[in-house]
C-alpha cells in the first residue's frame, strides 16, 4: 500500500491539463437505503465533473490532453457509438485545449441516431463528424476493425499536413497514440478523492459500484484500491460485453497502471468483478427494468441516471443488492454520467414511465 500523497506524487510526472470541476460530491441516498433495507448507499457524482455536461470521460481526458500537448498533436481522433459520451467530452476537451476533434460515430440498428443528445453537443463543439454504418454484432469493444474505421481520418489528416493523436474508445486500453494507460490515471485519483471523502463521512467503502464497458474506469479504481484500500471491492455491471470479455480489459489495464506508478503488485483475473447479466438485448438496447430504474432514483432521490450506462447499472445493482450480496455494506455507486442520452430515448423512457 502506498499514501493517498504519494500516489498523487507518482501521478505528477505525467502531463495533465485541467478539465474537470474536481473534487465530485459524495452524497448518501438515504430514501434508497431505506428502500433496499440492507446496504448504506452513497453516490459519487461524476455526472457533476462539468465539461461539456459532466461525465467519468473528463477525469480520463485530463491525462489524455496532456500527451496530446506533450505530442505536440493538432487534431485528437477517435470512434465509438452515434450517441457516445466519450466522443462528447473529447469533442470539449479538444475546443478547450484548441485542437481539432474527428469523431468516427458507428452507427448500429436498433439504436437512436438522431441529431439529439450527444450528436447534437458534438456538432455545437464543432467536431468534424464522421457517419459510419456498422452491423454491431460484435460491439463496439472489437477492435478488429479499427483500421476500417479510422485508418483513412488518420490519413487524411496527415495529407492536410496535421499531426493526429489517435485516442482508443473509452480512453481506456493502451492503444493507438497512447503509450500508457492515461485515462485509468484519472480513476486512480478518483479512488483516491472517494477514500478521502469517505473518511471524512466517517466510513470506509467495502464496495464500489459502477457501470463498466472499455473497462478504463473500473480499472483505474481497482489499480487505485490495490494501491490505497485493498479490502475495497470494485464491481464492474457491464453495459457492453460478457464478463470474461470485459474482466480481461480490465486486468490488462489494470496492470498497466500498476506497472507505471506501483510497486510491483500484480492483478489476477479472480480479483476482478463484472456482473454481465444486466446486459439485456446489448448495448444500448432500453428495457422496462432499466426504465423503472431510472425513475425510481429520480422519485426518491432527485438524481437523473441515463438509459446507456447508470440505468443499466443500478438495475443491476438493485437486484445484486436484493440478493443480499452488500447486506449491511457501505457501498458507493459511481455515477459515470451520460444523461444527454435520456432526449435520443425519449419515445421509450415516456412508453415505460406511462406503463
Amino acid at each position: 500500500m502506498i499514501s493517498i500523497k504519494e500516489t498523487h506524487r507518482r501521478l505528477s510526472r505525467y502531463p495533465r491539463v485541467q478539465l474537470a470541476h474536481l473534487p465530485t460530491p459524495l452524497e448518501r441516498l438515504p430514501t434508497l437505503s431505506e428502500h433496499l433495507g440492507g446496504p448504506r448507499v452513497f453516490m459519487k457524482r461524476d455526472d457533476q465533473t462539468g465539461l461539456a455536461f459532466g461525465g467519468n470521460k473528463a477525469r480520463k481526458l485530463e491525462f489524455i490532453m496532456g500527451d496530446v500537448l506533450e505530442q505536440g498533436a493538432d487534431s485528437i481522433v477517435t470512434w465509438a457509438g452515434v450517441q457516445s459520451n466519450w466522443c462528447r467530452q473529447v469533442a470539449a476537451g479538444a475546443a478547450r485545449a484548441g485542437k481539432r476533434a474527428v469523431l468516427v460515430l458507428l452507427k448500429r440498428p436498433g439504436l437512436p441516431a438522431s441529431e439529439d443528445g450527444n450528436l447534437l453537443i458534438d456538432r455545437v463543439f464543432q467536431a468534424d463528424v464522421r457517419i459510419q454504418e456498422t452491423s454491431g454484432e460484435k460491439g463496439f469493444l472489437e477492435y478488429e476493425n479499427v483500421e476500417e474505421w479510422v485508418g483513412p481520418v488518420l490519413r487524411e489528416e496527415e495529407a492536410a499536413g496535421r499531426k493526429p493523436y489517435l485516442a482508443p474508445i473509452g480512453g481506456s486500453i493502451v492503444e493507438g497514440s497512447m503509450g500508457g494507460p492515461f485515462g485509468a490515471f484519472g480513476y486512480v485519483l478518483a479512488f483516491a478523492e472517494l477514500l478521502e471523502q469517505a473518511g471524512a463521512l466517517g466510513f470506509k467503502p467495502k464496495s464500489v459500484v459502477l457501470a463498466t464497458g472499455s473497462a478504463g474506469t473500473q480499472a483505474g479504481l481497482l489499480a487505485g484500491a490495490k494501491l490505497l484500500s485493498p479490502e475495497t471491492r470494485v464491481v464492474g455491471i457491464s453495459v457492453a460485453g460478457t464478463g470474461p470479455d470485459i474482466s480481461r480489459l480490465v486486468e490488462g489495464i489494470t496492470q498497466a497502471v500498476l506497472d507505471e506508478i506501483g510497486d510491483g503488485e500484480k492483478v489476477d483475473l479472480d480479483e476482478i468483478v463484472v456482473f454481465d447479466e444486466y446486459l439485456g438485448e446489448g448495448y444500448g438496447i432500453l428495457n422496462q427494468g432499466i426504465v423503472e430504474t431510472i425513475g425510481l432514483v429520480a422519485g426518491t432521490e432527485g438524481v437523473l441516471l441515463d438509459p446507456v450506462y447508470t440505468g443499466k447499472a443500478m438495475a443491476g445493482f438493485l437486484d445484486l443488492a436484493g440478493k443480499g450480496l452488500f447486506d449491511d455494506e457501505d457501498v458507493v455507486f459511481l455515477h459515470t454520467g451520460g444523461t444527454p442520452a435520456l432526449f435520443p430515448y425519449r419515445e421509450g423512457l415516456l412508453d415505460g414511465i406511462r406503463t
